[in-house]
């Protein structure tokens, strides 16, 4: 038998002659020794044959029925590699064996992106629209298909007649969150499900577009296109998908060349990463050489701040995109000021889990019944939400160090640098509210903390053209409240409706009304509340229900 430190996937030929393995992404093929003492299986073995089969990486290995060749994919590309182009002492192998394929055979799945059609007016609104500091006390927003068609006041935004106008007066309207830092624990056991309640959670909270700077490759990749093509409902998904992880572990990431980081970047690339998460790298010439292949490949890195401060200042001197998380100092004196606020480099401080102090996330379960949270509870199974809330510590206000880390952060953002929005996952959804209601506890107005959840983050992303603001042309992701945040931030939760694409959901249901009628399906903890459920075990938050235990 085998052992090995690193492998994560084993698959043996048919014929029992042949045994293929992933170590560290790549793939490899050994002969199958079934006598002996147990094998290491690893890259660096020397004691039996073992060739890499992969220029870059390879997943869901597979063997042809006749085990003469084995398969595998990366993205939407098919590879495979005969035995015999694999070792020479194969029958019919070529005196210099031929190098890894890097070119494969194209899947070419389509599939029509979802989007509704037809014209629907919300008429009466307060509208936020983050362009500049305006808004529009009474208004009306008239979307076509998954855009913005006109946006005014309601007496210059003609309605034609015979299409749906919704009656807003009185509500308030705002793009819809983009969460830059979401950990949305994406489907960790590898199954699929038909709705997730960490999506739902989320869209219902209004958090319309969702970035996981740390995830399970192939499943929050395949996730993200079924969203798009309407398969699953949710917020637009984007990710890094696995970290470039510098410590041990088996899916360690080794950079000691720009040739390595261009390996690793155009593996995450090939899946649909458009960003990468540079975690923890030890070296800084290691970082920068992530930093050179992600210019190359025209992606953004975004890294793991780690709070180590200096830390954080080379990975801004070397130009990353943002630092993730707070830098673990408050105040920050006018040297970090100035330093920081002449570069392009963006900040994400993740109040929630905000060093150097207790929690911003512990303040909420301290001073909210989260509990009762009616909302939150219709998307959560409730032992996630009673373990963490029900029985809560206390601590005085001064003790909570993120409301510091907020005050430094609104510094740094009057600066000119841009704070995005990240709620790391802690509590779906609602965390995103925290977040924006943290920023204004440290000073920032509501309109500057709005701007950090909606526009700083689409362009953070890229996105900025499209997402971010309610103007013309853009796509129709928006929250429909009904009471100002401008007023009091903390209005921000209270949601009637949310866009998503042009398609409207009942918040506090998430079925989808107005653009067509639609009921949700139950989720799994909704179907029988007599059942004994399978809680969920560390980060397997997807599992379905399970036979009840009859002892």
């Amino acid at each position: 038998h085998y052992t090995s430190q690193y492998a994560t996937q084993f698959t043996p030929s048919p014929d029992g002659k042949w045994m293929a393995f992933t170590e560290l992404f790549n793939a490899y093929i050994t002969p199958m020794v079934t006598a002996g003492t147990a094998l290491d299986l690893s890259a660096g073995n020397r004691a039996i044959p073992l060739a890499r089969v992969t220029k870059d990486a390879g997943t869901y290995l597979h063997w042809s029925a006749d085990s003469k060749k084995l398969l595998w994919t990366l993205g939407e590309k098919y590879y495979n590699r005969e035995i015999k182009n694999t070792f020479t002492f194969v029958e019919g192998a070529p005196q210099i064996l031929p190098e890894p394929d890097t070119v494969g055979i194209a899947m070419g799945l389509r599939l029509k992106t979802d989007a509704p059609s037809g014209l629907v007016a919300l008429k009466g609104a307060r509208i936020i629209t983050m362009k500049g500091e305006q808004v529009i006390e009474e208004g009306t927003i008239l979307l076509e298909n998954n855009k913005i068609k006109a946006i005014g006041k309601v007496d210059e935004v003609p309605i034609p007649a015979d299409i749906k106008v919704v009656d807003v007066t009185g509500k308030t309207i705002m793009p819809g969150i983009i969460d830059v830092h979401a950990h949305l624990r994406t489907s960790p056991d590898g199954i699929s499900p038909q709705q997730d309640w960490s999506y739902l959670a989320n869209l219902s909270f209004g958090v319309t577009t969702s970035h996981d700077p740390s995830s399970n490759t192939e499943m929050v990749f395949s996730q993200a296109e079924m969203l798009k093509a309407g398969r699953m409902v949710g917020p637009r998904l984007y990710s890094t998908g696995s970290i470039l992880y510098g410590a041990d572990g088996d899916f360690k990431v080794t950079v000691n060349s720009l040739d390595d980081a261009l390996s690793h970047l155009r593996r995450l690339k090939a899946v649909g990463a458009f960003s990468v998460k540079s975690y923890n790298q030890p070296r800084r010439d290691q970082r920068q050489q992530i930093l050179e292949a992600a210019r190359q490949l025209k992606m953004e890195v975004v890294p793991e701040g780690g709070s180590t401060f200096y830390h954080n200042m080379s990975m801004i001197a070397d130009g990353h995109t943002g630092i993730e998380h707070s830098i673990p100092i408050s105040p920050a004196y006018k040297d970090v000021m100035n330093f920081w606020n002449n570069t392009k480099v963006a900040y994400t401080p993740t109040l929630i889990v905000a060093y150097g102090g207790q929690w911003g996330e512990n303040y909420w379960y301290d001073r909210t019944n989260v509990w009762e949270n009616e909302r939150l509870l219709n998307f959560t199974p409730r032992a996630i939400i009673d373990s963490r809330a029900r029985r809560r510590t206390t601590s005085e206000y001064g003790d909570y160090g993120h409301i510091e880390v907020a005050k430094t952060t609104k510094q740094i953002a009057d600066g000119g640098t841009k704070v995005n929005l990240g709620a790391h996952g802690q509590i779906q959804g609602l965390g995103a509210h925290w977040e924006l209601w943290m920023m204004v506890q440290g000073g920032m107005s509501p309109l500057q903390a709005i701007k950090a959840a909606t526009l700083n983050g689409a362009e953070y992303l890229g996105m900025g053209k499209e997402l971010g603001s309610l103007e013309v042309g853009k796509l129709a992701d928006l929250v429909i409240m009904e009471d100002n945040p401008l007023d009091d931030i903390r209005n921000s939760e209270k949601i009637k409706y949310v866009v998503i694409n042009g398609r409207i959901y009942d918040s506090l249901t998430m079925n989808e009304t107005i653009s067509r009628e639609k009921l949700r399906p139950k989720l799994w903890f909704e179907m029988d509340k007599g059942v004994a459920f399978s809680l969920p075990y560390k980060s397997a938050e997807t599992w379905t229900f399970t036979v009840p235990n009859c002892d």
